[in-house]
């Protein structure tokens, strides 16, 4: 008899009661997704994480006591982080670029159609960044260069292999694990390996940090 994989473990924080029951209802329903549990702010998240380890959390951002982007860094900062897909009504670019470089792996609107939620979820699991594509290119074009950020990106990117640099700039442009193996003519093992140096050599934490680094670099 084949293997049966299990759920993948996901957990739904709003403080919206309405909003998480008809998140949950659509995930449950979803093929291959649990969701394993709730919470109503970012302060219960942590504890709801702690309780379920789930693989991924999706995330309101403007919660009353303990917000979004606090409740993402602390929770990519556990001992197993989970994958923190933002889900929020705003838009607005502080609001964006904090949450990411607080550590989210994707950033969605709530207008988001609903399978397309479904697919992020499974993409953020899966270590593919996500990201709304009405606000990909305004992030793009507005977000501001700190003085220096571009030499230090610059730098930090210059410490990778040739190889190492080739996969970190196919995945600043949103390039699969599949998609890069197939362009440099390596296997998806390998692709996986390079991305896991990378990652621990520039000190980051997902793929889309990575895609902002090079950015910052002026190379995506």
């Amino acid at each position: 008899m084949a293997a049966v994989n299990p759920p993948l473990r996901v957990l739904v924080v709003d403080d919206d009661p309405l909003v998480r029951a008809g998140l949950t209802m659509m995930l449950d329903g979803a093929d291959g997704i649990a969701v394993v549990g709730e919470a109503d702010d970012g302060g219960t998240a942590l504890a709801a994480a702690a309780a379920h380890a789930p693989a991924v959390v999706l995330m309101d951002l403007r919660m009353p006591r303990v917000d979004g982007i606090t409740a993402t860094r602390r929770l990519r900062q556990g001992p197993r982080p989970p994958e923190v897909l933002v889900l929020t009504t705003f838009d607005a670019d502080a609001d964006i670029l904090h949450a990411l470089r607080a550590g989210a792996a994707g950033f969605l609107l709530k207008d988001t159609p609903p399978a397309d939620i479904v697919r992020a979820v499974r993409r953020v699991a899966d270590g593919e960044p996500v990201l709304s594509p009405r606000i990909t290119r305004r992030l793009m074009d507005r977000a501001a260069v700190q003085a220096g950020a571009h030499q230090r990106a610059r730098a930090a990117l210059d410490a990778l292999s040739p190889r190492e640099h080739d996969v970190a700039l196919a995945v600043a442009h949103g390039r699969s694990n599949a998609e890069i193996a197939a362009e440099l003519f390596m296997s998806v093992a390998t692709v996986k390996a390079h991305v896991s140096h990378i990652l621990a050599k520039l000190d980051l934490d997902n793929r889309t940090q990575v895609a902002l680094l090079a950015h910052d670099a002026g190379l995506a």
